[in-house]
């Protein structure tokens, strides 16, 4: 599926024990060549398409740098997604296409969803980890059904999170293919929304229309987005299902804070937008916030259900992983949404690049 190419990237699918994965590249390189490279990992709703800017710049600027489509996304196979394993299915499908290129040392990318794949990745196999890049990344703790610096669960059963919180007109328009923007929920009106700041994209340019191309190649159903929901008496009435990617997400499922623990710590690099509406303390996804502002009838109000302070979550984690011995720096783009790779290229590659120059971790002893 090679649909949205820019000039000067190629596609390439790698076969690998677990299934076939579509890696883009800039023309030329080889993505089995082994040694060392920068991965990117997209988020949701989204694919490898969303990284080709990037891609572009960072191989102009000497850098092996590939951008891999997950399972269920772009031209990968679309294999089921096991929400009962949290965000593994995913990160265990890198450590395999890791191995098959012969890659010796990895940087790993992840935007949104993706940030809680690489962190995923980091702490079940740390060992060709060379630095890691959160953007714009979901909460340690997942997304949804959560509260205080800590990822307390409001409810044990995650209520509040998982495939019931998804806008089935969204999930809809996905699977019919919808590319205009006559409704709120089509795909390129949530691009314009949510996905980026207001004027960030020119509105109906051929940029436009390939990252709605990429959107547009996500798999819908109980098995991939945004999966199954289990019926509760609790507001909002649905907690996680055990299929599907917005379960992969559920605080029952995910919780990378163990980044802590880790014996060797990366340098993390953690970049956001500051107009960010999908990752945020006053997320317009989570639904106790939605609550909140009355768009989900039947909110018990903060007390019991209070919003998810996503960005506040992360920060505490990664003050945690540096007072343990690691490091991390916090670039925040100003009047930027959700990709700031995509609003902001060459800022974001300015900061990649500096981050990737930067020390390795040395093994410091169990914290």
């Amino acid at each position: 599926m090679t649909d949205g190419l820019l000039p000067g990237v190629a596609a390439t699918l790698v076969e690998t024990p677990r299934l076939t994965q579509q890696v883009l590249h800039a023309e030329g390189v080889d993505p089995r060549a082994g040694g060392e490279a920068a991965l990117l990992v997209h988020g949701n709703v989204s694919s490898s398409l969303f990284w080709q800017q990037p891609l572009l710049a960072l191989h102009e600027a000497g850098r092996r740098v590939l951008a891999v489509d997950l399972r269920g996304y772009g031209g990968t196979d679309p294999e089921p997604v096991d929400a009962t394993r949290g965000v593994r299915d995913w990160s265990e499908d890198l450590a395999a296409l890791v191995e098959e290129l012969g890659l010796e040392r990895v940087h790993l990318v992840g935007w949104s969803m993706g940030g809680g794949v690489v962190l995923q990745h980091l702490v079940d196999a740390p060992g060709r980890v060379a630095s890691v890049a959160l953007v714009a990344p979901v909460s340690p703790y997942g997304f949804g059904g959560t509260t205080g610096l800590e990822g307390q669960r409001v409810h044990e059963d995650g209520t509040g999170s998982g495939g019931g919180a998804a806008n089935p007109d969204f999930v809809a328009a996905l699977a019919a293919g919808d590319r205009t923007a006559d409704a709120p929920t089509s795909p390129r009106s949530i691009l314009r929304t949510f996905y980026v700041a207001p004027g960030s994209l020119p509105l109906d340019s051929a940029l436009e229309d390939v990252f709605v191309t990429s959107m547009l190649t996500t798999r819908t159903g109980p098995d991939h987005y945004p999966g199954d929901a289990t019926p509760t008496d609790a507001w909002p009435g649905a907690a996680p299902g055990g299929r599907g990617v917005l379960n992969t997400m559920a605080p029952t499922v995910l919780d990378v804070s163990g980044i802590t623990e880790l014996a060797v710590k990366p340098p993390v690099l953690w970049v956001r937008g500051d107009a960010d509406q999908v990752v945020s303390d006053t997320s317009a996804f989570d639904l106790a916030f939605l609550g909140q502002l009355g768009a989900v009838p039947g909110w018990p109000g903060a007390e019991a259900f209070p919003a998810q302070p996503m960005v506040s979550q992360t920060r505490a984690v990664l003050d945690r992983y540096a007072a343990s011995g690691g490091s991390y720096r916090e670039v925040v783009l100003p009047d930027v949404g959700h990709a700031p790779h995509v609003e902001r290229p060459q800022e974001f590659v300015a900061a990649l690049l500096e981050h990737l120059d930067a020390p390795a971790a040395e093994p410091a002893g169990l914290t």
